[in-house]
């Protein structure tokens, strides 16, 4: 009889109706016994993390109560998903949705995009000058058009987009090294104003590649002006990261002051090995600045080897009238001799020649898009020429003009990485776009190791930071910079982007050598509630978001 009434009392709540009570209902995942590192640099603590519909239901002793997906986490931690503070872009999710893996196998859930360049606004300027194939690619004209075409496709992390201002230039003024006239600025307001209704997050630059390099301090505060009116921020990849150091830095804040917006340094370094020593008064004027009331942050990524277009070696100002008519005059030996000499010579620029120390060994090729370059792709330019039977500044100036060749120059050095990474201001980015390993020859090694080489190197190898250090500058840190209220942090009602991973084994496994190889130690990812990455393998869910900026 005792039992007969147990079980009429456990059909009470389907009475009346057939609604469960709320704490009857089974979670959609429950992750039990971890250690909660929750994003606000507090010290880990011991809980059980409930998800249900896409948020994060409940944190405490949970583990009396039913789930759909129980995950025993009782040797792991538990923090929020992990921000990509510059991704590169998105369209490789676009065009091949395994190029996510690279990133959800870090443990990245979001991530932001668009330097300069950004995949809106597009016209028939802009498609022109793109990429070859990509006319018949670029079916869209404003970012709102192309949100949607991405979600439509389905995406397996979520992605923040900025509105470039090399591209919002060169749909307006094209490739042309002049400032804009008055109609053509307002021109420029006006994409970057649509840009913005759609969703993005702020402006960008990169200001040591054409056309962006042309951009005056003061056109950019009147873009970012209209970024101000939607409670946007500034991001730059500043004019200078060697000699100029400062000088660039104090660019960004002005910029940032002028519009009343926040001011944010991509991939912040110091570039040549004259200019190490640069890096504690770089981190000294930033934060200065905002004992001041100017609102400026960065990012790094923890590598000391950066990654640029091999046509950045030759200064900018030869790209003004157009890239395809400069490198048609490479072919004029006296010309190369010109540029040679001036490369040598010269420091009134980013010279990455003087950063490697003058030595093309230090200069790594890491893709190439010329057929008979491809086989040249892991070499240094030095050991490329001997391959190619040319002497080092032929090959040198013979893979410029071929084009589409990218480059890791050796510019930098560990100890102002862990300087930088100990900044309370500064945050971690890959500075790669998602990559498909099937797809291409090579890439940086950061496309697939960056967010788990900070665990592995930085925190257990190391002890540069903390665990519950690094996962701020990787969760809530640039959340905030992003204005997501409601990720990069572990609380009740939150969006249910968590990453489970055992402390002890995470380890990044790529390398420059054999750089196509994805991270381990991340056990799990979810994405708005769903597992993306389910006992280290990837699912295929698709759960991501376009997570457009609203004021």
């Amino acid at each position: 009889m005792r039992h007969r009434f147990a079980l009429f009392a456990s059909l009470l709540p389907f009475a009346a109706g057939g609604c469960a009570r709320p704490d009857a209902l089974p979670y959609d995942v429950l992750i039990t016994d971890a250690r909660v590192v929750d994003g606000t640099g507090g010290p880990w603590y011991r809980a059980d993390v409930a998800v249900q519909g896409g948020r994060i239901a409940a944190i405490g002793r949970l583990q009396a109560r039913p789930a759909r997906v129980r995950i025993n986490a009782l040797s792991s931690v538990v923090t929020p998903g992990f921000v990509d503070m510059m991704g590169g872009s998105s369209l490789p999710l676009y065009r091949d949705p395994v190029s996510g893996h690279s990133k959800i196998t870090q443990g990245i859930t979001t991530m932001l995009v668009g330097e300069g360049g950004s995949l809106a606004p597009q016209n028939e300027r802009t498609i022109a000058a793109a990429a070859p194939g990509m006319d018949s690619v670029i079916t869209w004209r404003t970012f709102g058009e192309y949100f949607r075409l991405l979600e439509a496709k389905g995406i397996a992390l979520n992605v923040v987009h900025n509105v470039g201002a090399a591209q919002v230039r060169l749909a307006v003024i094209g490739e042309e090294g002049r400032e804009p006239t008055p109609e053509e600025l307002d021109a420029m307001r006006a994409l970057v104003r649509q840009a913005m209704e759609d969703g993005a997050v702020g402006l960008s630059t990169a200001l040591i590649y054409p056309p962006g390099t042309y951009a005056t301090t003061e056109e950019l505060i009147e873009l970012a002006k209209v970024v101000a009116q939607y409670g946007g921020a500034y991001f730059s990849h500043m004019r200078n990261e060697s000699a100029q150091l400062l000088e660039s830095i104090a660019e960004v804040a002005r910029i940032a002051q002028a519009a009343g917006i926040p001011g944010h340094i991509y991939h912040l370094k110091a570039a040549g090995q004259e200019n190490w020593p640069l890096m504690p008064r770089a981190l000294d004027l930033i934060a200065r600045v905002r004992t001041q009331g100017v609102d400026v942050t960065a990012d790094i990524y923890p590598y000391i080897r950066n990654g640029i277009g091999l046509g950045s070696f030759l200064h900018p100002r030869h790209y003004a009238a157009g890239e395809d008519a400069f490198l048609a005059t490479l072919s004029d030996p006296a010309v190369r001799a010109r540029l040679r000499t001036e490369v040598e010579t010269t420091s009134d620029w980013e010279n990455w020649y003087r950063h490697v120390g003058r030595n093309w060994d230090n200069v790594l090729i890491t893709a190439a898009r010329a057929e008979e370059d491809r086989p040249l792709v892991g070499r240094s330019v030095r050991e490329a020429a001997r391959a190619l039977g040319r002497s080092e500044w032929d090959a040198f100036f013979d893979l410029v003009q071929r084009g589409g060749v990218s480059v890791a120059p050796q510019s930098m050095n560990e100890e102002q990485k862990q300087q930088a990474m100990r900044a309370p201001f500064v945050m971690i980015d890959t500075d790669a776009a998602p990559v498909n390993p099937a797809e291409v020859a090579s890439a940086h090694p950061r496309a697939f190791g960056t967010f788990p080489r900070i665990l592995a190197k930085y925190v257990r190898e190391e002890g540069v930071l903390s665990l519950e250090a690094a996962v701020q500058r990787m969760t809530a840190l640039p959340a905030n910079r992003l204005g997501l209220r409601d990720r990069g942090r572990i609380a009740e009602g939150l969006a249910a982007d968590l990453v489970v991973f055992t402390p002890e084994t995470v380890r990044d496994v790529a390398t420059f050598t054999d750089p196509l190889r994805y991270s381990e130690g991340i056990d799990y990812v979810m994405v708005n509630g769903r597992l993306v990455v389910d006992a280290g393998r990837v699912t295929g869910a698709m759960p991501g978001l376009v997570l457009r900026h609203r004021r």
